[in-house]
Formats: structure tokens, sequence, C-alpha cells
């Protein structure tokens, strides 16, 4: 589902920490007339995740403030970096890229500091 964006946010993952639990964060842009077509994306990226080593969990998050500069951000938490980096890989050999216009993704992997 994250299409493009994937192969940049792979190359900064480089250098990072490949043991810890780690969390992607991943607000986007969807266009309206596009947000049922996206949503159906994600349920079939979701779905094919969950069957992955060192996945944890994911959520979809859609903001109920209209003037939201993201209307949807989608959550997911796994074992480390190297299982993240290794479904992302699959999937993108499994499932067809999201290529509609106007949708622009925003990932980026978090480690937990506070709680």
């Amino acid at each position: 589902m994250l299409g493009k964006v994937i192969p940049a946010l792979l190359l900064s993952l480089a250098v990072a920490p490949v043991s810890a639990e780690v969390t992607l964060i991943n607000p986007f842009l969807v266009p309206e007339p596009q947000e049922q077509a996206v949503l159906d994306h994600w349920e079939q990226a979701r779905d094919f995740l969950e069957t992955q080593p060192g996945y944890i969990s994911t959520t979809l998050h859609r903001s109920i403030q209209p003037n939201s500069k993201f209307h949807y951000i989608n959550v997911a938490k796994w074992e480390s970096t190297a299982d993240f980096k290794t479904a992302i890989s699959k999937m993108n050999k499994s499932l067809s890229p999201l290529s509609i216009p106007g949708v622009e993704f925003y990932p980026a992997l978090y480690e937990v500091i506070r709680n």
C-alpha cells in the first residue's frame, strides 16, 4: 500500500537498529473521491502484512476534524526493523502498487522513548 514511498523509507532504515520493537506511523493524504479505493488497498495490505513474521498490530485512524492536514493515519507495530523491511519487500512483490493520483504517504518508523 505504501507504493513509491517504501523504497525511500527502506533506504533510511539502513542505519536503524534492527532488533528493537518499532512503530510505523504513516499519515496520508487522500482526495475524497479516492477514499474507498485507498481503504480497500489498505485492507489488502493489512491482510497480507498481518501474516508476516514480526507483525504485532495495525490500526487505521481517521481524523474527526475536517480541516486536518491528514485525514488518515496508519499506526503499525513490528517486533523489529528487519521484520518490517522483510515484510514490506514481500508485500511489494505480492500486491500491485497503489497508484491513485493525489494520494500521498509520509511513512516513518519510530521507537518508544517515554511512557
